[in-house]
């Protein structure tokens, strides 16, 4: 397998962060990171470029982060409340999903995309659960969902 060196345009996971030069399969970078434009090659010209763009990386960056930083004041500390089929014992028939979580954010007029939900385990039983929503690697927010049992 060949491999090809490619510096990030915007953060992957699990890969590298905007601006670092990583090697990957060439078909990886072929086939998702460039055509996504997350990734460019890593060509003698575009490295003598690199030390711009991170210039406006890390500039643009530091805007995402003031704003997320105003996010994470709105959502930090929500209640959020699902009605759910419950057994006995409280156990839920199924679990509560990252999506309605999202869906009852998005009522009370906070958009967060499902993706940015961590649930570190389904949630399976009634009673009140911390969820965190990650906003960016380096801001996290921390909601409550309060599962009860459907009438």
């Amino acid at each position: 397998m060949r491999h090809v060196k490619v510096i990030l345009r915007e953060d992957v996971p699990s890969l590298g962060d905007a601006g670092e030069v990583v090697t990957v399969k060439t078909g990886f970078a072929r086939n998702f990171l460039i055509p996504q434009g997350k990734a460019i090659a890593a060509t003698a010209s575009n490295v003598r470029e690199l030390e711009h763009q991170k210039r406006v990386i890390a500039e643009r960056v530091a805007r995402e982060l003031k704003l997320l930083e105003g996010e994470r004041a709105k959502i930090e500390g929500v209640v959020v409340e699902i009605a759910a089929q419950a057994g006995e014992e409280g156990r839920l028939f199924g679990s509560v999903t990252a999506a309605q979580i999202s869906e009852r954010l998005a009522e009370r007029g906070l958009e967060v995309d499902r993706r940015r939900i961590a649930l570190s385990e389904p949630i399976r039983q009634l009673g009140e659960h911390d969820v965190t929503v990650r906003l960016h690697r380096q801001v996290a927010a921390t909601i409550k969902v309060k599962v009860v049992a459907a009438p």
